[in-house]
């Protein structure tokens, strides 16, 4: 299976309103980088055990490690979670900058170091969401 058809299979495997708002949210970041390289993660480890929820990824990125290993991943992820949907914003550095900058704006959203949890899109300002996300994109190029 390519990677649209693993992120079409993964978004049509959601709930009602969860299938709604990670289509809604995956065609705006679609529509704010068209040319963005698309990634699909299923969530599970070498052995094939479950560690994680599966995540789509936007974008590409070189991460750097202390030792001095690379890695390519990606700028931008979405998941399905328990309550919602998490929206990741990999590789800011200051880790208080998502929650300083677009805490107060946001609307009911939690916010750690590079995630951006809620329960529906109709919880959040989608268009403060869109500047965190290019925000944070342009800070990892």
């Amino acid at each position: 299976m390519n990677i649209k058809a693993e992120i079409k299979a993964y978004i049509d495997s959601q709930v009602d309103q969860k299938r709604a708002d990670m289509e809604a949210l995956h065609n705006r970041i679609r529509h704010i980088f068209p040319k963005c390289r698309l990634w699909f993660l299923d969530g599970k480890d070498d052995n094939g055990k479950t560690v994680t929820n599966p995540n789509i990824g936007y974008g590409l990125q070189t991460m750097k490690y202390a030792n001095g290993a690379t890695k390519e991943f990606y700028q931008i992820g979405i998941s399905a979670n328990t309550i919602g949907i998490s929206v990741y914003i990999i590789g800011i550095q200051d880790k208080t900058y998502l929650s300083k900058t677009y805490g107060d704006k946001l609307g009911k959203a939690s916010i750690t170091g590079y995630c951006i949890k809620f329960k529906t899109l109709e919880d959040i300002h989608m268009d403060i969401l869109e500047l965190a996300i290019r925000d944070g994109v342009e800070q990892t190029k």
